[in-house]
C-alpha cells in the first residue's frame, strides 16, 4: 500500500507548504496552515450524467448554439445576471450572515419551478426550516425538490436521479466530499466541491447557484480561485438593520458587472425596487445645509441619489475625516482642490460624508455633488432641492466630461428637477428636455459661485 502524502495548506489564500508555517508568505495569514491528506486523482472518472466524454474539436467545427435564457419574475434579479438565468451556467452568490441569500434563492427557486425541475440542497438548514420559510413567499410549484444533505456523493446520486434544470447549493462550505480528508469548508474541499458542481453544470446544462460564506473583511470565504471558477460572482450588499438589499455583480460571463439590483425585505418576503430613485430621495429635507443631488449611473441604469455632508471645526490637534458609501481617498482630494482652488479653509475642519440610502457611489461623477455638499455645510447655505449635480474633478480645479450625459439629464428631467449642472463639454451636440435647465460649467469655483452667491 502507498504512503499517503500529506501537505499543509493555508485556509486563507490555498497556499501549499510541505510543512507546517506560523505565517503565510503568500498572504501573510498568521496559524493559517492545516494539515491535509493529498489524494491521488481518480482516473476515468464519469463528468457528465449520460457518460460521455467531450473530444477535442476545430474551432470553425463547432456548432454556435444560443441558448434562451429563462426569465424571473424579478426583473432586478434578471438584470443583474444580464438578463435571465443561462443554462449550464455556474452562479456564486455571497454576503454577510443574516442578509437573505437563503430567501432570495428560495424565491428564485420557486419561481423556475414553474419553468423546470429544481433541485435545493441545504447543507445549513432542514427541510422543516426550509418549509415554514417557504409558506411565507407563497405557493410552491410540483417541480421543486428539496434535499437536506452535506454529503457530495449522495447529492451527485439525487442529480442522477432527478435530473434537474436548475441547482441550488446553501452553501458551499457546508458540503464535503468523501474522497478529500480534510474537514468541512477547508480551502482542498471547497475546491473539490466547486469543481464537481462545476463539470455537473457544463456537461449536463444545469444551471447551478451556489451561497459563498464571507469573511470579516467582506470577501468571499475560501481560496480565491473559488472566484476564478464559476461564470458569475454576485454580492448580496445590505446593511441587517435596514430594509433595504443590493445585489452587485463583480464577474459575470454572460453580461454587465456594473449592474446592480435593489430589493427590499418585507415579512413576506424581498420585493424589488423599481424606482430607486424615489427611494433615495424620499426622506430628503427641504432646506437642510450639507446636502446635494448627483445621477449616478449603475450600469445601464441612471439613479439620482443624496450626498450628505457635515462639516464642523474640529477640537482636536489634527481633523478628522469619516465617509460611508463614499470613497475615503476621493473625498480627501476633493476637499484638497477646494482649500487650494476655492479658498475654503477646511484643514481645521472635522467632516463626515455619507451616500444616503445605503447605496455605494463610487464613479467619478460624483466627485462635483460632493463638492457642493462640503460648501454648502462649510457656508451654512443650503443647496436648491430642484438642483443636482453631475461632473469630474481634476486637481486643478477644473470640472472633467463624464458618460452618458443624455441619460443623466433625462432621468433627473423625469424625477422634477429643474435644474442640473454638467461638464461644459460634454454638452456638445446633445438634445435635452424643455423641462431642465442645463448649465455647462468648468470649474469648481464656477459652480460655489452659482450656487452660493
Amino acid at each position: 500500500m502507498a504512503k499517503k502524502k500529506s501537505t499543509f495548506v493555508c485556509q486563507e489564500c490555498g497556499y501549499h507548504s510541505p510543512k507546517y508555517l506560523g505565517r503565510c508568505p503568500n498572504c501573510s495569514a498568521w496559524s493559517s496552515f492545516v494539515e491535509e491528506v493529498e489524494v491521488a486523482e481518480v482516473k476515468n472518472a464519469r463528468v457528465s450524467l449520460t457518460g460521455e466524454r467531450s473530444q477535442p474539436t476545430k474551432l470553425k467545427d463547432v456548432t454556435s448554439i444560443t441558448y434562451a435564457r429563462t426569465q424571473t419574475d424579478m426583473d432586478e434579479f434578471n438584470r443583474v445576471l444580464g438578463g435571465g438565468v443561462v443554462p449550464g451556467s455556474l452562479v456564486l452568490i455571497g454576503g454577510d450572515p443574516g442578509i437573505g441569500k437563503s430567501t432570495l434563492l428560495l424565491q428564485v427557486s420557486t419561481q423556475l419551478a414553474s419553468k423546470g425541475t429544481v433541485l435545493y440542497v441545504s447543507g445549513e438548514e432542514s427541510a422543516e426550516q426550509i418549509k415554514l420559510r417557504s409558506e411565507r413567499l407563497g405557493d410552491i410549484d410540483n417541480e421543486f425538490y428539496l434535499y437536506a444533505e452535506t454529503n457530495m456523493q449522495a447529492i451527485r446520486a439525487q442529480i442522477d436521479q432527478i435530473k434537474p434544470d436548475f441547482l441550488i447549493i446553501d452553501s458551499i462550505q457546508t458540503i464535503m466530499s468523501p474522497e478529500v480528508s480534510s474537514v468541512q469548508g477547508s480551502v482542498s474541499q471547497v475546491r473539490e466541491v466547486t469543481a464537481e458542481l462545476m463539470q455537473l453544470a457544463k456537461t449536463n446544462n444545469i444551471a447551478t447557484f451556489i451561497v459563498g460564506h464571507v469573511t470579516k473583511e467582506g470577501t468571499l470565504a475560501g481560496p480565491r480561485m473559488l472566484e476564478h471558477m464559476v461564470d458569475t460572482v454576485l454580492y448580496f450588499e445590505g446593511e441587517r438593520h435596514h430594509t433595504f438589499r443590493i445585489l452587485r455583480a463583480v464577474k459575470n460571463r454572460f453580461g454587465s458587472t456594473n449592474e446592480i439590483g435593489i430589493f427590499e425585505m418585507r415579512s413576506g418576503g424581498l420585493v424589488q425596487v423599481t424606482n430607486p430613485s424615489q427611494v433615495f430621495l424620499e426622506e430628503r429635507l427641504d432646506g437642510a445645509t450639507g446636502s446635494a443631488i448627483v445621477v449616478t449611473m449603475e450600469g445601464s441604469r441612471p439613479i439620482l441619489a443624496e450626498v450628505q455632508s457635515l462639516v464642523t471645526p474640529t477640537v482636536f490637534g489634527n481633523a478628522k475625516r469619516t465617509t460611508t458609501g463614499l470613497d475615503f481617498n476621493r473625498v480627501s482630494l476633493i476637499m484638497a482642490v477646494l482649500e487650494k482652488r476655492c479658498g475654503l479653509l477646511l484643514q481645521n475642519q472635522d467632516a463626515y460624508l455619507k451616500a444616503a440610502g445605503g447605496v455605494r457611489l463610487d464613479e467619478p461623477a460624483i466627485d462635483l455633488a460632493v463638492a457642493v455638499a462640503i460648501a454648502s455645510s462649510y457656508k451654512e447655505k443650503p443647496t436648491n432641492p430642484q438642483e443636482c449635480f453631475i461632473g469630474e474633478i481634476g486637481l486643478t480645479g477644473e470640472i472633467r466630461r463624464v458618460t452618458r450625459m443624455e441619460q443623466r439629464v433625462n432621468e433627473a428631467a423625469k424625477r422634477g428637477f429643474t435644474k442640473i449642472y454638467a461638464p461644459k463639454n460634454a454638452l456638445q451636440g446633445l438634445v435635452f428636455p424643455d423641462t431642465i435647465q442645463v448649465i455647462g460649467v468648468s470649474t469648481v469655483s464656477d459652480v460655489l459661485k452659482a450656487v452660493f452667491g
